[in-house]
């Protein structure tokens, strides 16, 4: 080797050696220096937005002592699988949010979420929009390229299915039916349904008020028609004006929209047996939480239903559940998928009692996350409750997206990113996550490469679905549609009793202008006989006619007087005949 060999050498062996050492000065002296392999993966090796400080800070900001959620590795130029992402299980029941566009891997953030949640034996209730979240309940299969990826962030990924049990809304589709009587889900859920303007959703409660004062139970639709109906009758008007604040045009209106609801084929969400919420909250004999999946796919032509229906069992929930304060893990944790459906033209009153809702149910232990498209499709008022946020790619291909990015990313801590583009440029199965940690307060912002699913990413047969609801136990008691008297049968009754005496009242009516009518025409016909008699008696006149000389009797009939007197006595006798 020749000496300027020898010096290049010797130069570059003192400059590793410098490297290493300006490295292990950077390492905390309360944290381990990490091995050689981990390092390799960290940003000293990689060129990415954050200083090594940074990354630090974000490592320090996700270590949990307690039980956590994985949810990845952090991303700086390459993943840092000695970096891991973390959400402290005791904080899922301070809510979250799930955004991103559509095609950026929202559904598969849920299904890693609800994986680890039923394996700490957490229950968990998500809808299944598009059919494809039913994989959480068959084991996932292997690939390279899924190990290639599970291993760049330190998964050590084995196939494993979840306990599932699969509903559906009023029997449409595969699944344990779930049905709500139409008392239980109240005025404002069945304004939201029915489309109907803050007058008319006053006008409604007070129908609701009315059944409820007069006993009239509301199990389904055909009930709620058949009160509306009475309110706006002849016999129910009285009760009508009683009301005071409904007017009969109104009442009309919510009649109108409920039969073009129920001609929808709505009728099959209302109804008996009701569904039990508290089964949502059940886990198996070996500890882990049964995931309850509401299929979807049968009324996605009703988003409105289907979000508000999930709306009326977080209500039912909070208000059958006790009161628990703040535990080592939540008793059951619900997936709003396509949140948006719900807040869209959504009344005032209507929000104020979601954002309450979401507000308290926390205390009875239960967590909520939303999952939609932009931060934005979701009230204010509800976004200050969340506490974790995971937030996939944003587009701003228009001008309302612009808005809505920059929105966004006012919404963050202070970080080391440049969110406007990064926030743009996140591949599918990446993120931008802050959570709360156990103190409370605020995460780090971190840029992070999500886990994959253990169980399969493609839908669970339908056969397999299939099997699983014939060999559910709540089938036999949920699958059948019970029938009971309610409002409907209740005011037939009464609409028949009214009808009847109302033809009690026109018989007796009918009957006096019958028996009136005899009288007339016997008048009539005895003074029509009197006529006959006067001129059968024989004229003393002189005057001779030839009528006088046939048939007196005929001749009288055949005068113009006598035509007419007959005629008069015919319609009676046979008018009379007639109403016989």
């Amino acid at each position: 080797m020749t000496d300027a060999a020898a010096l290049v050498e010797a130069a570059k062996k003192a400059l590793a050696d410098a490297e290493a050492a300006l490295a292990a000065e950077q390492v905390p002296t309360s944290q381990p220096v990490p091995p050689p392999a981990a390092s390799t993966s960290a940003s000293s090796t990689t060129e990415g937005p954050l200083s090594a400080s940074q990354v630090e800070t974000i490592r320090a900001g996700y270590t949990f002592d307690a039980l956590a959620l994985e949810m990845g590795a952090l991303v700086n130029g390459d993943p840092l699988s000695d970096v891991p992402i973390r959400i402290p299980i005791a904080m899922v029941n301070r809510h979250g949010l799930v955004a991103g566009a559509t095609g950026t891997g929202k559904t598969k953030t849920l299904q890693v979420l609800a994986e680890q949640l039923s394996a700490a034996g957490v229950p968990v209730f998500a809808a299944d929009i598009k059919g494809d979240l039913s994989g959480i309940a068959s084991p996932g299969e292997s690939n390279p390229k899924l190990l290639q990826r599970t291993d760049s962030i330190g998964q050590h990924w084995a196939a494993a299915s979840s306990p599932t049990e699969y509903f559906t809304l009023g029997g449409l589709g595969t699944g344990v039916p779930i049905r709500a009587t139409v008392s239980s889900f109240g005025p404002l859920l069945m304004s939201k349904v029915l489309g109907l303007n803050d007058t008319q959703e006053s006008s409604l409660s007070l129908v609701f008020h009315y059944a409820d004062s007069a006993g009239l139970p509301l199990v389904d639709l055909s009930d709620l028609r058949a009160v509306l109906q009475w309110l706006t009758s002849d016999e129910g008007k009285a009760e009508l004006k009683n009301l005071g604040g409904l007017s009969s045009a109104t009442a009309g209106v919510i009649l109108r929209e409920l039969i073009g609801f129920a001609d929808q084929g709505a009728d099959v969400f209302f109804g008996e047996p009701e569904i039990d919420t508290s089964l949502f909250l059940r886990t198996t004999a070996e500890g882990k939480g049964i995931v309850s999946l509401l299929e979807i796919p049968g009324v996605q032509d009703k988003p409105a239903v289907f979000s508000t229906f999930l709306m009326w069992l977080l209500a039912d929930l909070y208000n059958d559940l006790p009161e628990v304060g703040d535990i080592d893990k939540p008793k059951l944790v619900f997936f709003f998928d396509e949140a948006h459906l719900l807040f869209n033209g959504a009344s005032k009153d209507f929000i104020a009692s979601i954002t309450q809702t979401v507000r308290l149910i926390r205390s009875k232990g239960v967590g909520i996350f939303f999952v939609t498209q932009t931060p934005k499709d979701v009230p204010s008022e509800v976004l200050a409750q969340i506490g974790s946020r995971v937030q996939h790619q944003l587009r701003a291909h228009t001008p309302d997206d612009a808005k809505a990015l920059k929105a966004t990313v006012s919404t963050y801590p202070t970080s080391g990113y440049d969110l406007k583009e990064v926030l743009t440029t996140l591949a599918t199965g990446e993120a931008i996550i802050t959570v709360m940690n156990e103190k409370g307060a605020p995460s780090p912002v971190a840029w992070t490469r999500l886990r994959a699913p253990q169980g399969s990413m493609s839908p669970t047969p339908p056969a397999t679905m299939q099997a699983t609801v014939a060999a559910s136990p709540l089938l036999s008691q949920f699958g059948t549609v019970v029938d009971r008297e309610s409002a409907r049968e209740i005011l037939a009754v009464k609409m028949n009793a009214a009808a009847a005496a109302e033809a009690q009242v026109g018989a007796q009516a009918a009957a006096a202008q019958q028996a009136k009518e005899a009288a007339r025409v016997q008048a009539e016909y005895d003074k029509a006989a009197r006529a006959m008699e006067r001129t059968s008696q024989p004229r003393t006149t002189s005057r001779t006619s030839t009528r006088t000389q046939g048939n007196p009797i005929g001749d009288i009939f055949g005068s113009r007087a006598g035509q007419t007197v007959v005629r008069e006595v015919l319609r009676g006798i046979f008018s009379t005949l007639k109403r016989r």
